[in-house]
């Protein structure tokens, strides 16, 4: 595609978590960023895409920009050494490279968890953010909207989004089931750990739970976890039994050599009805003697991670079909970018066209009464448009076949346009 987009950035494949966080970017500072980028360093066609696993920049530029983009990103974050991870740094100089990313990236054939469901929500808030600065083209609008329809058909057409490939949101789905005929179902996550912090942010993102607490030997971290999640309830860890009595699910990702929750525990707590129990822990954390205690039900790490990999194998299974969509929807933006290439020179067409056309109904419209010169207005109007379609359509066939450029030369001298450089 003749367009100067391109896009720079780093992920999980290529940085540490370290380094993903310490340059991490929150709505408020994406949205700063968006301004220091356009304004200062006069970029368009602007993306700031940032997520736990990415943060990436997509821009149009005749030249690259990484390395003051990159400088601009250490600045807005408070580091002074960013030039240290250039090399963590992905570039995509290329307007096919950067295009063809940005569609992997949006249907998740980029995520850490194959056909992640979120990717595309957050592709689509930092286009509204892009909108909202004014900060994305002709050429940005038009590809969004084309990731957007290509993303809607791989959900309809493929099974690449079917079922939970990861554990922490196979355990999502696990407790939706369980809790399928439960109004209003109270959920205890005890232990936040990796699997069990990720568990949180589904929960928190999900519009089946607004019950939900969580307890965490450290408080501190429970608090932080839980300001990140918009509030959820945090348990003092001495108050735990209290917590167990009142949840219908309780999702246990505690770290420990031996089981937390054994049956001597768990047949205390007087269980009137069911009592979920959800083991994420290795080793457990739930003693397996708890599912003999009346009225509840254990499901541990291998129930879940084999529903996450039956799910992962489909997807993986779906991997072709989401990326034949994709080049179709690639081929449909390079003729639309083509056509851009000449739709100046088909304005002035119409331009020049529209002006003989007034001259020479000025020259008879003195002479005819109203409703002769409606007519003739007519006629030469349709006569006009006639002649301009039938050139638009043979430019617009020629872009298709990459021969252009020898039409317009044509079209020029024809119509004695003046040539100028155009871009999409």
């Amino acid at each position: 595609m003749n367009h100067p987009f391109k896009a720079v950035g780093l992920s999980f494949k290529t940085a540490p978590l370290a380094i993903r966080e310490l340059i991490a970017l929150d709505e408020a500072a994406c949205r700063r960023f968006l301004d220091t980028l356009r304004n200062e360093l006069g970029l368009s066609d602007l993306l700031v895409l940032s997520t736990c696993n990415r943060t990436e920049v997509f821009y149009a530029s005749e030249r690259d920009q990484s390395p003051a983009i990159i400088e601009a990103l250490g600045q807005l974050k408070g580091v002074a050494d960013v030039d240290a991870f250039y090399e963590y740094f992905t570039l995509y100089n290329t307007c096919d490279d950067a295009a063809q990313h940005l569609f992997e990236v949006a249907m998740g054939l980029d995520a850490q968890v194959v056909g992640d469901l979120q990717i595309a929500n957050q592709v689509k808030r930092a286009y509204q953010w892009s909108a909202d600065a004014d900060a994305a083209g002709p050429f940005l609008h038009r590809l969004l909207h084309t990731v957007f329809f290509t993303n809607k058909r791989v959900q309809q057409e493929t099974s690449f989004r079917d079922g939970a490939a990861s554990t922490s949101y196979a355990a999502l789905e696990l407790v939706e089931e369980l809790t399928a005929d439960v109004a209003n179902p109270r959920v205890l996550v005890v232990g936040l750990g990796e699997i069990g912090a990720d568990v949180c942010r589904h929960l928190a993102d999900s519009k089946e739970f607004t019950d939900v607490t969580i307890c965490n030997r450290t408080r501190a971290k429970a608090d932080a976890l839980a300001e990140e999640c918009g509030g959820l309830k945090v348990l003092d860890f001495e108050n735990l039994v209290d917590g167990l009595q009142q949840a219908d699910v309780i999702i246990s990702s505690v770290a420990r050599d031996t089981p937390f929750f054994t049956a001597e525990m768990v047949s205390r707590l007087d269980v009137l009805s069911y009592k979920f129990f959800i083991d994420l822990s290795v080793p457990r954390s739930i003693e397996a003697e708890v599912e003999a205690v009346p009225g509840v039900l254990v499901y541990n790490i291998d129930a879940i991670q084999s529903r996450a990999n039956q799910a992962l194998e489909q997807r993986l299974a779906a991997v072709p079909q989401v990326r034949a969509i994709i080049a179709e929807s690639m081929t449909g933006l390079h003729d639309w970018s083509r056509e851009m290439l000449v739709s100046p020179i088909i304005h002035r067409m119409k331009e020049g066209l529209e002006q003989i056309r007034q001259e020479e109904l000025d020259r008879y419209q003195k002479k005819l009464g109203p409703d002769e010169a409606k007519r003739l207005d007519d006629i030469t109007k349709s006569l006009m448009q006639k002649v301009l379609k039938r050139h638009v359509l043979q430019l617009k066939a020629a872009c298709k076949r990459d021969q252009a450029d020898q039409l317009l030369d044509v079209l020029n001298d024809l119509f004695d346009l003046e040539r100028q450089p155009t871009q999409a």
